[in-house]
């Protein structure tokens, strides 16, 4: 029977255990966690996001801020607010909701972050560190990190004499990913768009992470049977069933075949989605320990 991964009770542990820390670190007389949220303009996909990221850092006890910024922000002025994020004590983690406007540099903003605060683990010293596998001091990007979590929990953590294969090379997902499954010592292949004969690849795999953004791409005989498969796709799709007009979610695996082969698979939605904000949580309480002195935490 093919295990279908529960994202959500996961992300859910993950933050009991925030909370848990959080009250442990002021019982002990240090500030709460602090996360800082900057978001420019009117993207309302953003605006969901960025609701649900400061909702959750209340919920677990974190002092929460939010920076509402108009489109037409300058980036000298996104640059001063991050720089006064940097200095600020009560602040942990520094979140810019991508994407930027245009004539901003998203790039020069995210360097500009300190990377102690870096809890998006997107500036150059964490991208640095986890791909040199220093992993103990790195913060890694989130969607990553809770997709490992995932595979943690069906494989172990020691993932030796295991071959991954990574769907995606974005710097967000799939580096990292890879990353992360080395420092498992899985055998690694990166694969995207350009590679030749992409499903006989796929079906090497004993884990296989699939971050394309592209709809159902994966069949379900690219997929090694007892595979653990990983969905980071998260796709809007027309649902005509439901009505005209209609859409509904969609990973980057046709789901219905794959689930048939699989030993274990993330569905979508519920299975890698909702431990990214769980991850971006444990990221601020780890840099609030770390900034107090103390020993980091384990998720």
């Amino acid at each position: 029977m093919t295990q279908i991964i529960d994202g959500k009770a996961v992300g859910e542990e993950v933050v009991a255990r925030v909370k848990a820390l959080t009250a442990e670190l002021v019982g002990s007389g240090s500030r709460p966690p602090g996360l800082a949220v900057v978001i420019v303009g009117e993207d309302p996909a953003s605006q969901v996001y960025v609701a649900a990221k400061s909702k959750k850092a209340k919920e677990c006890g974190f002092h929460s801020l939010q920076h509402t910024l108009p489109a037409e922000t300058t980036e000298a002025e996104l640059l001063r607010i991050v720089a006064e994020l940097n200095a600020d004590p009560a602040i942990n983690g520094i979140l810019v909701q991508l994407p930027l406007p245009k004539h901003i540099d998203s790039g020069r903003v995210i360097q500009a972050i300190a990377p102690e605060k870096d809890v998006d683990g997107f500036h150059f010293i964490n991208v640095g560190k986890l791909g040199t596998g220093e992993l103990a001091t790195a913060f890694v990007p989130c969607t990553p990190a809770g997709s490992m979590l995932l595979i943690e929990r069906v494989r172990g953590k020691d993932l030796s004499g295991l071959s991954a294969v990574v769907v995606g090379r974005s710097n967000i997902v799939g580096k990292p990913m890879a990353n992360l499954l080395l420092a498992a010592n899985c055998t690694v292949t990166i694969a995207h768009s350009r590679t030749k004969d992409l499903p006989a690849l796929a079906r090497t795999a004993d884990i296989l992470v699939a971050a394309v953004g592209r709809p159902e791409m994966v069949r379900g005989d690219w997929v090694k049977p007892g595979a653990t498969v990983i969905d980071v796709g998260i796709n809007r799709i027309p649902a005509p069933e439901k009505g005209e007009g209609k859409t509904r979610l969609a990973g980057d695996v046709a789901f219905d075949e794959a689930v048939k082969v699989a030993g274990a698979i993330t569905p979508v939605p519920g299975g890698v989605g909702p431990m990214t904000i769980a991850m971006l949580m444990a990221n601020t309480v780890t840099s609030a320990y770390l900034a107090a002195g103390r020993k980091r935490p384990g998720f």
